[in-house]
């Protein structure tokens, strides 16, 4: 009855070599094309370009102790206007109370080696002018006064620090203002120089906001939302580098005029002027935000080339709720207004993936 597992292992090795002599399995390039959704490009208005910015104080202040210790009292909540002189917080002043009395106790030591050491300076200078001494047994007496008196100007150096450091357990604030942002409470442990809060110091309010490479560095614009709407901006600052995620150049503006004072944090919409932009012949277009894909690589559309998702990179210029304006270039693989790019699901596309366009009567 030996024939029953040879004949299994024959069947088995039939069956491997039939499976071997069948069709390859289908690549994922020959899949069935993806059905994608279209839309034109289309040529855009080239206004000033709008983004978002954040309300910000010219100064902006973290508060810190100067020494380390345990926080007895916190006196600020966040949004609390505060004044010059103010109390914000205090320490457990008793550590620091008894290194004040070590000090003082070690500078009435070293003032009473001082009074020694001048008694005995004098009492051998007499002998020194009777010639019962040597000039260089008198130096040693007045060398040990000078020394005594270091010592003592050392322990005065050190209750004056001492005493300082009593003074730093109370924090209080040097300029007016408004506390952004509690950081401690009462009970921590903080350390000399750690942040407890951060203060917006009173002045001129500025709109923070991160600027794309294709606006370049705007000098002016102008407040679009907020009670303020309408208030110029001129540009204080920009970032010496870029983001390296967002590559974008961190910016401040100021306003023109310091009577608009718009709240701080406020999330605010401005427009800022494209004269500074790096390619100002470049024609302005527009797709919607759908079209617009980023994988880590900057800003980029897909077209349909040959019947397969072909990604380019594109220089984003702004968004608004529907649109994109992106900045076209005259190159011949360049966008140029009426050419089709993919306008949803760029996210689920890969570079060379079999497509075809959807009639856009036939979408839902």
């Amino acid at each position: 009855m030996h024939w029953i597992p040879g004949a299994f292992a024959a069947a088995v090795t039939l069956s491997l070599l039939l499976a071997g002599c069948g069709e390859p399995s289908s690549s994922p390039g020959d899949s069935a094309p993806r059905w994608v959704l279209t839309a034109p490009v289309e040529s855009a208005e080239r206004r000033g370009v709008q983004l978002s910015g954040v309300v910000r104080a010219r100064h902006e202040l973290p508060l810190a102790f100067q020494v380390s210790g345990r926080i007895e009292r916190r006196l600020i909540d966040a949004g609390q206007r505060v004044a010059a002189g103010d109390v914000l917080f205090e320490l457990d002043p008793r550590d620091l109370a008894q290194a004040v009395e070590v000090a003082r106790a070690d500078l009435e030591a070293a003032e009473a080696e001082v009074a020694t050491a001048a008694g005995e300076t004098r009492r051998n200078r007499d002998l020194l002018e009777r010639e019962f001494i040597s000039a260089q047994a008198f130096e040693r007496f007045e060398l040990a006064e000078a020394s005594a008196r270091e010592r003592a100007e050392a322990a005065r150096a050190r209750l004056e620090q001492a005493t300082n450091a009593l003074d730093y357990a109370t924090l209080t604030a040097r300029e007016g203002g408004v506390v952004i942002d509690v950081l401690a409470e009462a009970g921590q442990v903080v350390a000399a120089g750690e942040a407890v809060a951060r203060l917006a110091l009173d002045g001129p309010r500025e709109i923070a906001v991160d600027l794309p490479e294709a606006v370049g560095e705007p000098a002016t614009g102008r407040l679009l939302t907020g009670p303020d709407a309408g208030a110029e901006l001129r540009l204080r600052e920009v970032a010496g580098a870029a983001d390296p995620t967002t590559r974008t150049w961190s910016a401040r503006y100021a306003l023109v005029d310091p009577d608009p004072s718009p709240r701080l944090g406020s999330v605010v919409r401005v427009e800022l002027g494209l004269d500074a932009s790096p390619d100002r012949s470049a024609p302005m277009l527009r797709v919607p935000i759908g079209a617009i894909n980023e994988r880590g690589l900057g800003p980029q559309v897909w077209r349909i080339v040959d019947g397969r998702a072909q990604p380019l990179r594109v220089t984003l210029v702004d968004i608004d709720t529907e649109y994109a304006r992106i900045l076209g270039n005259q190159t011949p693989d360049g966008l140029a207004p009426g050419d089709e790019v993919i306008a949803l699901g760029t996210h689920l596309l890969e570079s060379g993936m079999p497509v075809r366009a959807l009639d856009r009567d036939d979408a839902p």
